[in-house]
């Protein structure tokens, strides 16, 4: 594995119920509305297209098909060619009791292996490469803000 290769997991803990969550991942034709980074999704049944930006000049294009779609074990997963090529897997799980002030009803896993396939970026893998990440960390930290945001305002399912 080269300096191209990114392996990522993130852990978020939200306040908001399993399935409603589950609900909003299961629609990445909507993640612009709650995540500023997805900049563009065109979807066309169990594939689709995704743009993404964050603060680095530069957008990453993606072609994206549903691997597993369970809405029992609550687990969406995709592989991904392109700009990135890979696999990307959100699981979402009743969350263990917290410590006190810290309330969530979800755990939220973001698993993503993917191996950069734009040119610049291989080419700056190197040097670049913890610009990079923090990229990626921002993108992913102004997603949960995006999501929780949304949870608030969308009206509660039966459950």
């Amino acid at each position: 594995m080269g300096w191209s290769h990114y392996r990522f997991r993130s852990t978020w803990r939200l306040d908001a119920d399993p399935g409603a969550v589950y609900r909003v991942l299961e629609r990445p034709d909507h993640y612009p509305d709650w995540w500023p980074q997805v900049r563009e999704v065109r979807q066309t049944g169990e594939s689709g297209t995704l743009r993404f930006r964050s603060v680095l000049p530069y957008d990453l294009t993606v072609a994206a098909h549903s691997t597993r779609h369970d809405p029992e074990r609550r687990i969406l997963e995709a592989t991904m060619t392109g700009d990135l090529e890979g696999w990307v897997r959100w699981t979402v799980l009743n969350a263990p009791p917290a410590p006190v002030g810290n309330p969530a009803r979800t755990l939220l896993l973001f698993e993503q292996e993917v191996e950069v396939r734009k040119p610049l970026m291989r080419l700056l893998a190197l040097p670049c490469r913890p610009l990079f990440l923090a990229n990626h960390a921002l993108m992913m930290r102004t997603g949960r803000t995006g999501l929780l945001a949304h949870l608030a305002t969308e009206a509660p399912h039966p459950v």
